[in-house]
């Protein structure tokens, strides 16, 4: 059984077998020696017949692409260090579990989707509860958390002397994205077992393959250093807007359709404008992100201004106690600078 389930979640090539002592190669290069005739054979796509999944991190996001799993007929095993948080997957048929070693014991392929490096780092290679531990020769680790790059390689080649595939898959798209199976996914790894894992990455939203473990990281990353930059220019067009005395729903309304036009504009306009600050991503979550991408440009040589001051601003929210709101509330922090908001009339200045 675990032979076939390590042959299931190889890429799908044939492989010839011969007697009287058979022998096979993988595209990895390995070979395998069997002591019995096998007739030509082909791996079998992953569907929820055959491949068991594992969840772990149930938050905003994966409460969301957990379910998608689910009502497509998958049998899911779910870790979260609240277990209330992970209520509504029990009641859709999930099986709560106490450790990721426990998740990964009953699945072929685990998800993890958490909030720092340090937990992912926790969730999947700690000795004595991680992923890994419990993960069976062939499983796969799929982690979707923005992360680090290095730690992405280091997971990848832990699994690899485990005799089992990691991916490091994270994503872009926030709540709705995740809500509505619309998100990208930056996937790093080996090609040929991204493509295998296709028809969850489907259910999910659309994959791009990026290359070598830690490029999905990469991509990640900078991604939240066009959003950083992107999100500054949109709050900073509607305290101008503002102050210049415009209808702010009339100006987004206007500008959304020429080049200012942006995904972040779609997400967010209308939420800074009704001041729902309830979280997409959290600040927190995207202060550690960003921090990463200044760790990293040090490590390249790189000065990208716009990213530091982002950062920056986002870094007074959280001094503000405004962490656990969503990235659109960094207007409050430049209406605090221009002592001004957008939620009140007396600021506003003549054109």
């Amino acid at each position: 059984m675990r032979f076939m389930r390590l042959l299931r979640l190889l890429p799908n090539h044939q492989f010839h077998c011969y007697v009287p002592q058979a022998i096979f190669t993988t595209s990895a290069g390995t070979t395998t020696h069997l002591h019995h005739t096998m007739e030509t054979a082909t791996t079998e796509a992953i569907n929820p017949s055959n491949t068991r999944l594992g969840w772990i991190g149930t938050g905003v996001m994966g409460r969301s692409m957990c379910a998608h799993l689910i009502n497509a007929g998958y049998t899911l095993t779910v870790f979260t260090r609240t277990p209330s948080k992970a209520q509504e997957l029990i009641s859709m048929g999930a099986h709560w579990v106490d450790s990721p070693k426990a998740v990964a014991s009953q699945s072929d392929v685990v998800f993890s989707i958490v909030g720092y490096p340090s937990d992912v780092r926790h969730v999947i290679l700690d000795s004595n509860s991680g992923a890994l531990s419990g993960l069976r020769p062939g499983g796969v680790i799929i982690d979707m958390t923005t992360s680090e790059p290095s730690l992405a390689v280091e997971i990848y080649s832990a699994a690899s002397a485990a005799g089992c595939s990691a991916v490091d898959a994270p994503v872009s798209g926030g709540d709705l994205g995740a809500r509505n199976a619309a998100l990208s996914i930056f996937a790093g790894g080996d090609e040929s077992i991204i493509l295998r894992l296709n028809p969850l990455f489907n259910l999910l939203g659309r994959v791009y393959y990026m290359g070598a473990p830690g490029k999905g990281q990469f991509t990640k990353l900078g991604n939240q250093v066009v959003i950083a930059s992107t999100m500054v220019g949109l709050c900073e067009g509607l305290i101008y807007a503002h102050k210049a005395g415009l209808d702010l729903n009339m100006f987004l309304n206007a500008i959304s359709t020429g080049a200012a036009g942006s995904k972040s504009l779609d997400l967010y306009g209308s939420r800074i404008l009704s001041r729902d600050f309830e979280p997409g991503f959290y600040v927190n979550h995207f202060v550690k992100d960003l921090g990463i991408c200044l760790r990293e440009c040090q490590n390249m040589g790189l000065a990208l201004p716009g990213l530091a001051l982002a950062q920056q601003l986002y870094l007074s929210l959280k001094a503000h106690g405004e962490g656990n709101f969503g990235t659109q509330a960094l207007i409050l922090a430049l209406e605090r600078i221009n002592n001004l908001s957008l939620a009140s009339s007396s600021s506003v200045g003549k054109p």
